[in-house]
């Protein structure tokens, strides 16, 4: 567990409003709760990797502004190498605003992408790979994951990447990747049913070592080495919000992976990571220690949608 995992990818301050009930246009409702917290699919996933006692580092974009200090302080008290990242005067940082229903978890997202420009290739250091043995990355700033996972592949580093959507250039970054984990819109948009577009990119990309879709309430699809694993979501009760749970999925795969556990193995441990996680408002806070996860997977039970 000595090696770093390098996240390159998208980070924000997210601004949460939780309900009961999403609000009628127009209208005014006094919020459940508020809260404020970091967020990013690649961010929260390390700082999920870093609650779990592994070494992690970021490359990502802020603003000099009191956003972008916040996300770099709160990077800073989860053990989050802040080395490399790259903070750019004369803007705003990537910000959002999630309303959260407490009726059912669910989240309605509001976001402003960063003023300040995304990562370039120059921006993706090589010394910041001194150390590293798996990256993780987002689809959205192509040039700069371009260069990451072609350091990787270099350097023998497995890499995975983070795909929620079949951004532009995508097509580009999959090849070059060990894992695609990527959501249901993400398969959507390769074929209509999460197991024929994974068929289907096994198919495309035949060195990649596992592709896996997340489809929701009814958990994962994975093909693994010809085999095709589902995976279950598990229930949890009191679910209060569901934002993060993807993003610390892919923690806990990796987690799984540096491990060396079995496939099936690593998989219920994402999805149980997961599933603790929304027990909290914010996509971090409820994040599970390891004891916790490992004890609820001796009796959790699949949800049933």
């Amino acid at each position: 567990m000595e090696k770093v995992v390098l996240g390159v990818g998208q980070c924000c301050m997210d601004y949460f409003a939780l309900s009961d009930g999403f609000p009628d246009e127009n209208t005014k409702r006094e919020a459940i709760e508020l809260a404020i917290e970091g967020g990013g699919q690649v961010a929260t996933a390390l700082v999920s990797l870093a609650r779990l006692g592994v070494n992690t580092r970021m490359i990502g974009i802020v603003a000099a502004d009191r956003d972008g200090s916040e996300i770099i302080e709160r990077f800073r008290k989860e053990g989050v190498s802040t080395e490399f990242m790259v903070v750019r005067d004369g803007g705003v940082s990537q910000r959002s605003f999630i309303i959260v229903n407490r009726q059912n978890g669910t989240r309605t997202i509001l976001w402003q992408r960063p003023t300040v420009g995304v990562l370039s290739s120059e921006d993706v250091k090589e010394e910041a790979f001194c150390g590293v043995g798996f990256l993780l990355a987002d689809g959205y700033m192509k040039e700069a994951i371009l260069k990451a996972l072609g350091i990787a592949r270099r350097e023998g580093i497995p890499a995975m990447i983070d795909a929620d959507r079949m951004y532009p250039g995508m097509e580009e970054l999959l090849p070059l990747v060990d894992y695609i984990v990527g959501s249901e819109d993400f398969a959507c948009q390769v074929e209509p049913d999460p197991v024929k577009a994974a068929e289907r990119l096994s198919r495309k990309y035949p060195d990649s070592c596992a592709i896996t879709i997340t489809i929701g309430l009814r958990g994962s699809i994975t093909l693994y080495r010809g085999r095709l694993i589902e995976q279950p979501a598990y229930m949890v009760e009191d679910v209060v919000d569901t934002t993060g749970a993807g993003d610390v999925f892919h923690g806990g795969y990796i987690y799984g992976l540096l491990m060396g556990w079995e496939m099936e193995r690593v998989l219920r441990f994402a999805s149980a990571f997961a599933a603790l996680k929304c027990r909290s408002l914010t996509g971090r806070k409820g994040i599970p220690t390891l004891e916790e996860t490992l004890r609820f997977m001796e009796t959790a039970k699949p949800h049933k949608p």
